[in-house]
This record gives C-alpha cells, sequence and structure tokens, in this order.
C-alpha cells in the first residue's frame, strides 16, 4: 500500500447522487434550475481552434478584469480557480502548515473535514447554536486552538441561513488567522436585505471570499470560481500555489461572459427565490418546518407522522425519481435538503410527498 496512512484512514467527500435512470425531479447538487445566458452558450458555439491549441492565460486576465468591474475592485483582489474547491484547497496549502488547525463551524459543507484531512490539519469545530447561528466566542475557540484557517459558509449549508456583514466582521477582526468566507449562495440573498461582504475585505486584512460560477451562473459543469480578497492574501496563491495553467481557455472565456451577462442570471434568482418561498410554504402546510433560507435550497425537517421518518422519505421519493438529499449525520438524519427547482419540478416534489403520505 503505498498512499499515506492519514489517506487510508480518511474517508473521501461523498458527492451528491447522479441518478442515470428515472429522474422526475433532480433536486440534491443545488444545481440552478435555469440554463445560463444565451451569450454564454453563444461564446461556446464561438470558441476559436487557436484557444485550444494554445495554453489558456494563466493568471485569467479577462475574467478577472470583469469581476473587478462587477463588485468595484482591483483585479489583483481577484484569482479565478478551477472551482470552489481549488481555492479551499489553496487557502490550505497557502495559509496552513501541514499538521496545522483549521477551524470550521459544525455542521457545515462536507468537504471541509476531507481538505483537513488531506493536509494532515487538525480541526477545531463550532457547534452552531440551535438557530443555525454562530455561537458566540468561535473566534476565541479557533485562536486558542492555534488554528490559521477559518472556514464559514454564508449563507449557511445545509441550513440556508445568512450571518450579517456585521457578525462575519466581528469574527475577522477577533481572529488571529485567514477567515474564508464561502458565498457559494450570497448570489440567491434577497437583495432586500443590503447583504454586502464586499467592505470587508477593504476594511480586513485577514477576509477572503469565495464565489462561484457553478450556483448563481447555472454554470456547475463549467467548474469555475474565484476569490476575493486583500492583494497580499491573493498575490501567493495567484503567483505561487496555484497549478500553472488552473483554468482553461473555454472556462475563461465563458465565465466571464456570464459575468458579463450578470443581468440575464439576476432574473434566475428572483424567480427561484419566489419559488423557495412558495414551497416553504406548501411544506409547512404539509406538516414540515423548514428553516429560513437565503439560499437555493431548504432544509425542511420531516413532520413527526411521517413513517420512517426523513430517510424513509428521501428513499420513498428517490424511488419516484424525486432526487433529494438527506445526511446521516448528527442534527440532521431527521432533515431533507431540498434544491429549489422550476415550477414543475418543485410540484412534482410536493405531489410525490402527498402520494407517499396517503401510503404511509
Amino acid at each position: 500500500m503505498f498512499e499515506r496512512q492519514s489517506i487510508a484512514e480518511m474517508a473521501g467527500y461523498v458527492p451528491g447522487a447522479q441518478p442515470d435512470g428515472l429522474v422526475v425531479a433532480k433536486l440534491n447538487t443545488n444545481e440552478n434550475p435555469f440554463p445560463p445566458a444565451p451569450a454564454v452558450m453563444a461564446a461556446l458555439r464561438d470558441i476559436p481552434a487557436d484557444a485550444l491549441r494554445r495554453y489558456p492565460d494563466p493568471v485569467a486576465r479577462g475574467f478577472r478584469q470583469a469581476a473587478a468591474a462587477l463588485h468595484g475592485v482591483a483585479p489583483e483582489h481577484i484569482i479565478a480557480t478551477n472551482g470552489g474547491d481549488e481555492l479551499l484547497r489553496l487557502a490550505f496549502t497557502t495559509f496552513l502548515d501541514p499538521g496545522g488547525t483549521v477551524g470550521i463551524a459544525e455542521p457545515s459543507y462536507s468537504l471541509y473535514p476531507v481538505l483537513a484531512a488531506i493536509q494532515d490539519c487538525r480541526l477545531c469545530r463550532a457547534p452552531l447554536a440551535d438557530d443555525w447561528s454562530l455561537a458566540s466566542g468561535s473566534a476565541a475557540v479557533w485562536n486558542a486552538a492555534g488554528a490559521r484557517l477559518a472556514i464559514l459558509v454564508n449563507p449557511h449549508a445545509p441550513s440556508g441561513r445568512l450571518s450579517s456583514a456585521a457578525e462575519l466582521a466581528a469574527v475577522a477582526a477577533a481572529f488571529r488567522g485567514v477567515l474564508l468566507i464561502d458565498e457559494a449562495y450570497v448570489d440567491f440573498v434577497d437583495p432586500a436585505r443590503g447583504h454586502d461582504t464586499l467592505a470587508l475585505i477593504r476594511d480586513l486584512p485577514n477576509v477572503l471570499l469565495l464565489r462561484t460560477m457553478s450556483k448563481g451562473y447555472s454554470l456547475a459543469g463549467l467548474r469555475f470560481a474565484y476569490g476575493i480578497g486583500a492583494a497580499p492574501l491573493i498575490a501567493p496563491m495567484l503567483t505561487k500555489t496555484k497549478d500553472s495553467y488552473n483554468v482553461d481557455a473555454i472556462s475563461q472565456r465563458l465565465a466571464e461572459t456570464a459575468l458579463r451577462h450578470h443581468g440575464h442570471a439576476a432574473e434566475g434568482w428572483a424567480t427561484i427565490r419566489a419559488e423557495r418561498a412558495r414551497l416553504a410554504r406548501e411544506l409547512g402546510a404539509r406538516g414540515f418546518d423548514c428553516a429560513a433560507s437565503e439560499t437555493n435550497f431548504l432544509l425542511a425537517t420531516a413532520a413527526h407522522e411521517t413513517a420512517g421518518g426523513a430517510e424513509a422519505l428521501y428513499r420513498g421519493l428517490a424511488a419516484r425519481g424525486i432526487f433529494v438529499r438527506w445526511f446521516d449525520q448528527d442534527r440532521l438524519r431527521h432533515r431533507l435538503r431540498i434544491t429549489i427547482g422550476t415550477p414543475d419540478e418543485n410540484d412534482a416534489l410536493l405531489a410525490a410527498v402527498d402520494a407517499l403520505s396517503r401510503q404511509a
């Protein structure tokens, strides 16, 4: 056996199922139910042969300029990455010594412990409060453990709860390492809330924001994301620790086009927010308790009378071609995470829930 002992002993990340049989509604991996902007598809058709023959721009200048213009920062505050997972890996390898300590909230995105195990890092877990809010003193707990990196997903996964920019600023100011705020779902936050974390990277030298094209821009298959942070945080990742050509020429071109047609994506976000509210009401009428969400999914607690609980419901839905996510994990076993689909997909989910309830 040639793998490192720590790799042999760890469990890998388990992605949501990609079913190849009957699929009525795929609501398990938080994919955007609407297609990318027409301009993105046009750009794909117009890719020249030279874009494949030559190496891509190693620092994705065109994309970084588009992202900088969208967010009102300079390009040196932006790094393009091969999905959000690469930015997370870069944070581990750039800011943590092997065997160092990383702080996370619990529960959270299940990839974080996997990345820690790969890097032989220790985890310092700060349990979330009953309402999924950050526990007071989380930064102090991480500091006491010697953490040099902490990761918070906001809006939170899997609950959908949004922590305010002020809450995050307080954590970052108290924490002695790099605070990476994973904003994979931030595009779905209600604009009326006025949520904006960009001021954090201007005011605090230790904040790194993760943004992705996968969810909001309907480009999960492209594997493209980016980080926003103070130039001294971005520079070592951009020039030292990322792969030489980490994002390919096609991905750069399509991601840049998507950002420059931001308005098209925003129309889809509005529809998803409306469907999120409708689905929460409909599930509530059926006895589910849905956590308040600012994402493109709901965390739904199964009704007490549901035979077999959330796991049985998850399996019953899958048998009908309705795929949602169930986690065999403390605080989550009696809940389902349900991606917001199209109106028809959401109706199919509700019909299947009703049918299973009658069958019980």
